[in-house]
């Protein structure tokens, strides 16, 4: 049987991996999303189990500690990390899984699985993801501050991506991303 294969979508936050992720899932067949855990607070819509596992700290750090984590990272003061068992069972049955992870969770994964596919996303501008992020109305102006702040430490990670993709007209990206991961997907 064939099996499954790891995508990892990464970029500063706003430049719409959630939205892209979504399109993916509903185009490439035998592609499922892989739910992350945090420990940062629900927002409004969301659900835990779809949206993320919303976990406490203590429960988490149990979970580093045991190694259920294939990936996790601590960012803007909260942690992140994608849990193994899922991904192993899905990657055995010959199903591809997705990942929307920051960039230190992604060199993590590569480094477990060489064979994944690293894709980062970026904004048409710096001046268009500061738009967009304020535009979502998630986060504070100090908030964004910091967001934009960091793009500049971000940035140093796309020499390890096998792919980079400007998000300027959705549409486009989408068929552009779809592309590639089904060509990715049906290589041996």
């Amino acid at each position: 049987m064939k099996k499954g294969k790891l995508i990892v979508l990464s970029g500063p936050s706003g430049t719409g991996k959630t939205t892209l992720c979504r399109e993916l899932v509903k185009r490439v067949p035998g592609l499922v999303f892989s739910i992350s855990a945090t420990t940062r607070d629900i927002r409004p819509g969301e659900i835990n189990g779809r949206d993320y596992y919303f976990l406490a700290a203590a429960e988490f750090k149990k979970k580093i500690k045991d190694r259920e984590f294939l990936e996790w990272a601590k960012v803007y003061d909260q942690f992140y990390g994608t849990l193994k068992k899922p991904i192993t069972a899905n990657l055995a049955k010959g199903i591809s899984v997705l990942l929307d992870i920051d960039m230190q969770g992604a060199l993590q994964v590569k480094a477990k699985f060489p064979q994944a596919i690293l894709i980062f996303i970026l904004p048409p501008s710096l001046e268009e993801l500061r738009r967009r992020l304020i535009q979502r109305k998630r986060d504070s102006l100090a908030a964004i501050a910091r967001r934009m702040k960091q793009i500049e430490e971000e940035m140093k990670y796309i020499p390890r991506y096998d792919q980079v993709i400007i998000n300027k007209d959705l549409v486009k990206t989408v068929k552009y991303l779809q592309a590639i991961v089904k060509s990715r997907i049906n290589a041996e």
